[in-house]
């Protein structure tokens, strides 16, 4: 008699939609306990990701168009590779009655080699009937010696371009800390060092002053918390893990005494110089917390009246300001802009901080009336690029005072941004707003906990040929020998809470963790900067593994590390 076997059931059409947008459908809590993604919880993600869900014509649309989006044809928009001694290989999508195709590579310093190929010599890799059409995956394969950095591939004469980064298989480390030798150094939140030269907050001088210090004790490495852009309006906004901006830094760290215009402005020196901002200035120096708001009342009040100073009279480091705003590009421009439209909707509103709340035709930053604006307050947004360029500068003396360390500086860069803030505006479509990151449940957190993040979106990212992740490293990588990513498993997956609903409702979803790794990779490499992933809590398995094959260090806490 023969033998029946039963087949597998085929997933529901939103249990597939779910899978191909990464939303894990299970893991396992803190105790061990699996817990699965409920129905409604990948409805919410899948709408916070902008997927339409509302009932089940909708859903199946959505898949549909899913599937035809992943077998579209021609190239991915970025394909990410590691270097190795085998030929480079990725694929690629064509119609089956395709007999031949020309690809193009023009690499990063700009040579370029073409192959003229027939399609049959490439390796079938899947099939599939899209809309009537068969389509086929081929395996394209280039020379291992194409360099590693960031390439541009087209097929046929331009009609299909994609953006190939090659990297390196490890990240960059020291030869103290390849050779396994130990190394020291000391750790400081800027904002809490205590100097009789600043305004009653740590600032870039004294981190300075401080590498001058540790470096001849031996240390080396010196920590700081994150230095992101926070806001200014809203002085009290202070945790530098929920900044406005982590591609630009906090202008309160900005030494106004060390800005070389300060000792020839007359006004500043008269302003600085008065009792009431002396008795005001020796309270805040005299606090036991810091005084956000007091201080950057201080600090503007001088600044401005440097910058004008700055902007009246000749001065050799001009065409440096105006090389700075080149290189930082059309983000540094926006984001100012940002910072200025914000603070005047606050002074009407202090609802209106949050930009979402603006009027609309403020709410996207390449609109006509954002341009507007920033023509007619070019003055005001080019104050605002000359604190970030005080800022850089005098960062760029801290690390300077570092460089003779192993190590060096070791700067942090936070998991997220406030959803408020320049970083979200800025780039909206790569940014999940109807969702939150958080963790789940554990043993010291039973309720779980929402940290109020909104989430990059991973297909949106990919889309974008990784550019938010690549500025965001680089970015953070400036300056810096140590890079320390917060809450590292945000490589392979974040824990995602649909807004409004309790941590409890969340799911965990992918991220495509050997691109961002690549990336991560390539950047630490250039910038000579190694790279040490925090990764306390609830690790995934094998996830320490792939850290260490890539040479991303881990981040351990010492009360845990000593041997009984």
């Amino acid at each position: 008699m023969a033998r029946t076997t039963k087949s597998k059931a085929k997933p529901a059409p939103l249990d597939q939609l779910a899978e191909l947008l990464g939303i894990e459908a299970q893991f396992k809590d803190a105790r061990g306990k699996l817990r699965r993604t409920t129905a409604g919880t990948k409805r919410a993600l899948l709408a916070a990701m902008g997927v339409r869900v509302g009932d089940d014509q909708q859903i199946a649309s959505s898949l549909q168009e899913m599937i035809e989006s992943d077998w579209h044809v021609g190239l991915q928009r970025v394909y990410v590779v590691c270097k190795s001694s085998k030929p480079i290989r990725i694929q690629i999508t064509l119609p089956s009655n395709t007999a031949e195709i020309t690809w193009r590579l023009r690499l990063e310093d700009g040579k370029e080699n073409s192959q003229h190929i027939e399609t049959s010599t490439l390796a079938l890799i899947e099939a599939r009937e899209i809309r009537g059409e068969r389509r086929e995956r081929r395996e394209l394969a280039f020379s291992r010696d194409i360099p590693i950095g960031y390439h541009r591939l087209t097929i046929d004469e331009g009609s299909r371009e994609a953006m190939l980064i090659v990297a390196p298989q490890h990240c960059w480390l020291p030869e103290a800390v390849k050779e396994n030798r130990k190394i020291w150094g000391i750790e400081a939140q800027v904002y809490t060092l205590k100097s009789q030269n600043n305004w009653g907050i740590g600032d870039f001088e004294d981190l300075r002053r401080l590498a001058d210090a540790w470096g001849p004790a031996g240390a080396e490495i010196v920590g700081v918390n994150p230095l992101h852009a926070l806001f200014p309006d809203n002085p009290e906004h202070a945790s530098p893990y929920s900044p406005s901006s982590r591609l630009l830094l906090n202008i309160l760290y900005i030494d106004v005494t060390a800005v070389p215009e300060f000792d020839k402005c007359k006004e500043a020196r008269a302003i600085v110089g008065s009792e009431e901002f002396q008795e005001e200035l020796r309270e805040c120096r005299g606090a036991t917390l810091v005084a956000y708001t007091r201080v950057t009342k201080l600090k503007l009040q001088v600044l401005r009246k440097v910058f004008q100073y700055w902007k009246a009279v000749e001065s050799t480091s001009k065409p440096f300001f105006e090389d700075f705003c080149k290189e930082m590009g059309g983000k540094l421009a926006r984001s100012c802009a940002f910072f200025c439209l914000r603070q005047l909707f606050v002074a009407r509103d202090a609802a209106l901080g949050d930009w979402r709340k603006w009027p609309q035709e403020y709410r996207d930053p390449e609109s006509p009336a954002v341009r507007q604006f920033m023509e007619e307050n070019s003055d005001e947004i080019a104050f605002a690029a000359w604190l970030q360029w005080l800022a850089d500068a005098q960062l760029s003396r801290a690390s300077d005072a570092a460089s003779s360390m192993t190590v060096g500086l070791y700067r942090d860069l936070a998991v997220g941004a406030d959803p408020a803030g320049t970083e979200t505006w800025f780039n909206q479509k790569a940014v999940v707003s109807g969702a939150h990151i958080g963790a789940p449940p554990d043993i010291f957190n039973p309720a779980g906990q929402d940290w109020g993040l909104p989430p990059f979106h991973p297909r949106e990212l990919k889309e974008q040929c990784y550019e938010g992740f690549i500025e965001l490293i680089r970015a953070n990588m400036r300056y810096a020998g140590a890079l320390r990513v917060d809450h590292v498993m945000a490589l392979q997956h974040l824990y995602w809470i649909p807004e409004s609903q309790p941590p409890q409702n969340g799911a965990y979803v992918q991220y495509p963790m050997e691109d961002l790794i690549g990336i991560l990779a390539l950047e630490s490499e250039r910038n000579r900067c190694m790279v040490i992933g925090e990764d306390l809590g609830t690790v995934p398995d094998g996830f320490r593994e792939r850290m260490a094959r890539a040479d991303i260090l881990s981040y351990r806490v010492l009360f845990f590390e000593q041997e009984s």
